[in-house]
């Protein structure tokens, strides 16, 4: 029995495009010998279609790319799609065979959680579905689950057994699982505690690809009837995979290490993002620091060195080894680079406001003008060539609020604003490990961070203390007082919680960010604006 997995990277709302995709890999399928082909979840509309769901022409059309779809049947097909019945819309897992739509199972599980609003949409399917197919001239019987369906420890529901019980020789799971730290680790756990509780041998068909925020890793998985993994798909590229299980052997898990599923996924992200947006060239501003450098790198590999273009826009207090090393790492991955001055800018500015700014007496105002004026710039080169900005802020600095709004805050997408600042660290010096030559200036990483805004200027947090605190708030939601009894200066995390409060309106106003952990800045965090509630000290 031969099983064609699928694992492709459709675009939300591009549905004769994705249904074209969905076709090509059927027919390279079928040209390998397979028996059933299977295709992820809403493979059709694309993940995460959120409010297109709404509107009629949209799920008609789907409708009709659906049925087109299984007019070209022979060999059958499990697919994922949307179906509209009595005023209700299902997120629905289709059987397809020779021209005919055979039947559909309809999600049970709608995660309404962190990235997830399925409930907005969807309404539950209330029974699990086993659908007889004839596969190498035997009778086989599938059990159908999508992608939430496989952490039904969360509910109380057991779905694998319900599946079980109905005498399936088979489950297989159609899924859009966005990447996440340990993500695959814990996909594979929770299939392998479904076959040893059942029996079933279980395919796993993931998406790949980027939706806006959302990462898609893809990695889809193959478990025989005793647990054994026999098939991997590809991390963050399409794939097809033939699996014949009257031939199999076992594999190990093949984990990424952690930079490098970092980097594939931050440069998926991008290429994705301009691609399904339909541009084709960056501009970044360069500082000559470790962020704008690393962000710089993943650029190139998303789109190549031709389509990445650095400016460097020093002040007066630009350090001559920021401009230097801004120079030297454009030099070193070979994209266009530029040099613009902003000192006379910046003083037309103060002359302008000479009577509210204090020129000797460097605050906020007077530094913000020197970021809002690169930001400008960016803009401005941004219109003229349709270049897109990408944004180089992390997650620590925009916890804290230590970015500026109009200013280093520009741009279309916020390519590493989902990694710590003790990622970036790590990231930046796998990447000189791993390449050649060192990409990434040694001074980029090792000097003390900087702004430089004002004369003698460095950030004012300590990152080694202060980027796991943010990380322990944000991604691992604890709170203030845990933090403290667990010996953390208290005065320290007061700030930080603090700060992570008040700059919200910042954050809602950053560009998109890449989603790479479990709980990113975003669509994922719902956290109000106006929000007078500190643990520490609450009213």
């Amino acid at each position: 029995m031969k099983i064609g997995i699928c694992q492709i990277n459709p675009t939300v709302g591009a549905i004769n495009k994705n249904k074209q995709l969905i076709l090509d890999y059927y027919d390279k399928s079928i040209a390998q010998g397979a028996e059933l082909v299977v295709f992820p979840e809403l493979a059709v509309t694309g993940y995460p279609p959120q409010d297109l769901l709404l509107r009629d022409h949209f799920l008609t059309s789907t409708a009709a790319a659906l049925d087109e779809i299984a007019s070209h049947t022979s060999t059958p097909m499990i697919l994922g799609s949307t179906l509209v019945e009595n005023n209700n819309l299902f997120n629905c897992s289709f059987i397809c065979e020779n021209g005919k739509i055979l039947g559909h199972y309809k999600k049970i599980l709608l995660p309404t959680y962190d990235v997830f609003d399925e409930d907005r949409y969807f309404k539950s399917g209330d029974k699990s579905s086993i659908f007889e197919l004839k596969i190498s001239n035997e009778s086989k019987r599938i059990g159908l689950q999508i992608c939430e369906d496989l952490w039904d420890q969360n509910y109380s529901i057991d779905l694998a057994e319900s599946i079980k019980n109905s005498n399936a020789d088979m489950i297989i799971n159609i899924s859009a699982s966005p990447f996440g730290d340990d993500r695959l680790i814990e996909r594979s756990n929770l299939i392998q505690e479904k076959v040893q509780k059942t029996g079933l041998p279980f395919i796993y068909c993931n998406l790949v690809g980027s939706q806006d925020e959302l990462i898609f890793d893809g990695q889809s998985l193959v478990y025989d009837n005793e647990a054994n993994l026999i098939a991997k798909a590809k991390a963050f590229s399409e794939d097809l995979m033939i699996v014949d299980f009257d031939e199999t052997n076992k594999i190990k898990l093949n984990v990424m290490q952690r930079e490098k599923a970092l980097y594939s996924a931050l440069s998926l992200g991008v290429k994705d993002y301009f691609s399904k947006t339909g541009h084709s060239q960056a501009v970044i501003g360069l500082s000559g620091g470790i962020d704008s450098s690393l962000t710089a790198c993943i650029a190139v590999k998303a789109l190549g060195k031709e389509n990445v273009h650095g400016i460097s826009m020093p002040s007066k207090f630009s350090s001559d080894h920021s401009i230097s090393d801004a120079e030297i790492l454009a030099k070193n991955i070979g994209i266009d680079y530029r040099e613009i001055p902003i000192h006379s800018i910046v003083e037309s500015f103060e002359a302008l406001l000479a009577s509210d700014l204090d020129k000797d007496n460097i605050g906020v105002a007077e530094e913000n003008i020197q970021s809002r004026i690169r930001g400008s710039i960016l803009m401005a080169l941004s219109n003229k060539y349709n270049w897109l900005v990408l944004s180089t802020g992390n997650k620590t600095e925009l916890a804290m609020g230590y970015c500026t709004l109009y200013g280093d805050m520009n741009g279309g997408l916020s390519v590493i604003s989902d990694l710590s600042k003790e990622d970036v660290y790590k990231l930046s010096r796998w990447i000189n490990e791993t390449s050649k030559e060192a990409l990434i200036p040694e001074n980029s990483i090792n000097k003390s961070p900087s702004a430089e805004l004002r004369p003698d200027q460095v950030d004012p947090f300590d990152y080694d203390i202060v980027s796991p605190l943010v990380s322990a708030l944000i991604d691992n939601e604890k709170s203030p007082s845990e933090l403290i009894n667990n010996g953390a200066d208290s005065d320290l995390v007061k700030n930080i919680s603090n700060r992570i409060r008040i700059n919200e309106y910042k954050r809602r106003q950053a560009a998109p960010g890449l989603r790479v952990s479990t709980k990113a800045f975003g669509m994922g965090r719902r956290v109000p604006i106006i929000n007078k509630y500190d643990e520490l000290n609450n009213d």
